[in-house]
This record gives C-alpha cells, structure tokens and sequence, in this order.
C-alpha cells in the first residue's frame, strides 16, 4: 500500500510515495480512487485493531502533558488549510506528508486530529471529498447494526451528559407544557434512537392524574431501524401502563396534520434533538414554519454549539470553528472513556465523516445534496450556534425559560458525571434563550423550549 493519509503506521516514503500528485492534475484521479478504498479498508480493519494495545503508533513524549501550545497537530493542520486556500501546491503536499508521518486513529488526541483532519484537508486538495463520503458512509452502513448504534448511544449517555442534558431539560419541558393533557401526542425529529423517551414515560406513569394517552410520531431522518425502536418502546410503555401508539414517517415531505395523523383533541409537542443542523439552511425558516402550523403547545430545540455556516465562504474560517468544536469534542471522549474503549473509537469515526463533509464537500460548505443519495438530509452538516437558532425561531415561536425544576434536574443529572460539566442559563440579552451545557468552561450544547 503506498503511502497516503490513511496508512495508520508512519513510514518512510517509498518512490512510490505521494511527492508526484500534487503538482500533477491527470494523477488526482488515480490516487484519490486508492484513497477512497484503502478508506473504506481501513474503516473495516479499525474494529478489530481497536482492542489491542496502540502503544507501537504513540508518537507522544513521556513528559507531563503538553499545554496548548504544546500541541503540535492544530498548528500543522492550520498551516496545511492555510496552504490549500492559497493553492500552494509544494507546501500542501509537504504538510499532508508530515501529517500523515504524525497521525494515527488510535494515538492520544493530536494523533487523532491529525488523522481526521488529515482525511478531510486531503479530499479537498485533491477534491475527491463527494467520493470518499460516499465511501465512508456506506462503510459505516454495513458495519452498521440496530443493536451496536443502540449500545453506542446508551455508552455514551451513561459517561457522558452530551446526549443525555438535552433529554432532560427537553422532556421537563415537555412535561410541564402538556400538563394535565389525557391525550399527548410528541413528534419527535431525533438522531437518539427514542432514547430520550423511557423516562418521560416513567414520569407519565407516575403522575397524580389520570394517565395520558401518548402518540410518539419519529420522523425518521435515517436508516430503517425505527421498526425495532418501535417494538421497544411498545413494550416499555405497556410494562409502565401507559397507553401508546407509536408512528414512524420518513422524512419532512409528511411534516402536516393529515402526514402526522394529528387530532384535534391531542396536545402536541414538537422535539428536536441535534436534527435542525440536518436541514438545509435554505429550508430552515419553512421548517420552523411548518412546526407553527401544527398548533403544538411547546417546541423544545437542541443543537451541538458550533457555526460552520457563516463562514462558508471562507475556508480557513470554517476550518478554525470545525477544529474549535471536535478539538474539545475529542478531548471530552479522551476524558470520558477508556482508552482503548471501541465506543469511543466508533464515535471518533462518526466525527471524521462529518468534518470530510463539512471540509471537503461541496465547495466546503456541507450542505448540498449529494446527488442520487437516499438520505435527503442525513449528511447535512451546517450548524449554526445557539443565538443563530434564536433568531431564526423568534420569527414564529416565543422563548419559554425553562422553569427552576427543570434546570435542578439538569443540575442534579449533571452531578452523575465526572468534573468539568456544567450548566449556564442564558442571561439578559433578548436574543438569547435557553440553556447550555459547558465542557470546561467552553459551551459544548445549547437546549431550549418555545411556544407558539
């Protein structure tokens, strides 16, 4: 295998090695079709690395650990980005070289930055970002079971509050805007799998009053595992006593009140939970009026807090944001799992999709479709921050603070986890509303709760 971003062993270049390609246009073809298949070689062989012991690519000095400025893979990958914007082919090539020397997938977190980021920054110089997506993307499929992505999210969420703070603040929300309601009906646009939902059903069941009638509509945004979602969550409800029906429509073609099946009599709750950045920023504004039309009683909306959207055009900016977010991302999953954890591994590979598509497709923005994929909006990836949400949703909705219940909830849940997590209510200024989890210090996800 010649050399290329995706060896995980640093090696001499061979004469083989990439010094040819760069200045060579006829050869970007060639070499980005070995790239995509030795990608998706990769992915395959990573599962069954990831339990054996790494230390042979750890490149990291045994001295105490480097600060910021220490670090030497955001200052490689910054020059790298900088080379490619400039066109400057001569230079890229020599830092993707040097990247490729230094990174590794299973190394300490600037190995794994550098790796990630390495794919991405080489898709766009050789501009095979669309291909090797695809490549990464189906890999990911076939590897892809209901069981393993379940254990995955359910891992995650008991080492960490990222998945797990928007669930709570979202389901107290909830809860108290249909208070007293005998028939509930939540549609529910998620990436979670329903895992948000056994404890809203427990707290249902334990209500004073009679208990309601609940219709939870998911509006699939991917893959076809709904069915064995469904037939959890059915035997959940009947083991808790509550009345259930469950829905699944695919897509937001079916986002009406004849699509949804909604009754007049039913008190409705619309929950977002990290599917907004999904949608395409041209369609937001429709979408947000769609959920308005609907007549729900509270709207509870959750993003990661990251912007790669208004600096589209620019591609050093977008780069910086795409590195601020993943570089405490990772640091959080170096902090909250085990070392040679295989979860952690599976989330990292999620993460290294998603910074190809935002880096390397479509002129670098994400968000176009990619033709003939049956996802429509699966691979969208332009987040907007928390503040940006706010005004695209004061147009038809109202902020509702969340109460003094809720945010003691979301502090006690937070206590659960290690040091570093906390919770601060947006202050003051009207633009802002809602809540956010912060990752030391910095805000990591930002929850919030509207009515109509």
């Amino acid at each position: 295998m010649h050399l290329s971003p995706y060896t995980t062993t640093p090696k001499k270049p061979s004469p083989h090695s990439d010094s040819h390609h760069h200045h060579n246009n006829h050869h970007h073809h060639h070499h980005s079709n070995n790239i995509v298949d030795e990608a998706a070689a990769l992915d395959n062989n990573n599962m069954h690395r990831s339990n054996q012991s790494h230390t042979s690519t750890s490149r990291s000095s045994d001295s105490s650990e480097p600060n910021e400025d220490g670090k030497w893979a955001p200052k490689l990958l910054r020059e790298c980005a900088k080379a490619i914007s400039e066109r400057d082919s001569t230079k890229t090539h020599h830092l993707l070289w040097m990247l490729n020397e230094l990174a590794s997938p299973y190394g300490d977190c600037d190995q794994k930055l550098a790796s990630y980021f390495l794919q991405a920054l080489f898709c766009r110089a050789t501009e095979s970002g669309e291909r090797c997506y695809k490549t990464l993307s189906s890999v990911a499929e076939k590897n892809h079971s209901f069981d393993s992505a379940r254990r995955l999210i359910l891992k995650f969420q008991e080492v960490s509050p990222w998945t797990t703070f928007g669930h709570v603040a979202s389901n107290g929300a909830i809860l108290e805007a249909l208070e007293g309601e005998p028939k509930l009906h939540i549609i529910d646009l998620s990436n979670t799998l329903c895992t948000q939902w056994p404890t809203l059903l427990e707290a249902l069941a334990t209500r004073n009053d009679e208990t309601p009638h609940l219709k939870l509509t998911v509006v699939a945004l991917a893959g076809s595992v709904m069915k064995e979602v469904g037939q959890r969550m059915e035997k959940f409800a009947r083991l808790m006593g509550v009345p259930f029906e469950f829905n699944v429509i695919s897509g937001l073609r079916d986002l009406t009140k004849e699509g949804l099946g909604v009754q007049e009599d039913e008190a409705i709750a619309v929950n977002c939970v990290g599917a907004l950045r999904r949608v395409e920023v041209e369609e937001r504004e429709n979408l947000i009026r769609v959920f308005k039309s609907l007549g729900p009683k509270v709207v509870t909306v959750v993003e990661e807090e990251a912007d790669f959207c208004s600096s589209r055009e620019d591609f050093v900016k977008c780069f910086e944001e795409c590195l601020k977010f993943y570089s405490l991302y990772f640091e959080m999953l170096e902090e909250s799992f085990p070392p040679t954890s295989n979860e952690r591994l599976m989330l990292e590979r999620e993460c290294s999709r998603s910074i190809v598509r935002v880096l390397a497709c479509c002129g670098g923005g994400g968000g176009d479709d990619i033709e003939d994929e049956g996802e429509e909006f699966d691979c969208c990836e332009r987040r907007e921050r928390g503040t940006q949400w706010c005004e695209r949703l004061r147009n038809a909705f109202s902020p509702v603070g969340f109460s003094d219940d809720v945010v003691d909830d979301v502090k006690a849940l937070l206590k659960r986890y290690q040091p570093g997590w906390s919770l601060v209510v947006s202050q003051g200024d009207d633009h802002l509303s809602g809540i956010y989890l912060t990752w030391k210090e910095e805000p990591v996800v930002w929850a919030s709760a509207w009515k109509p």
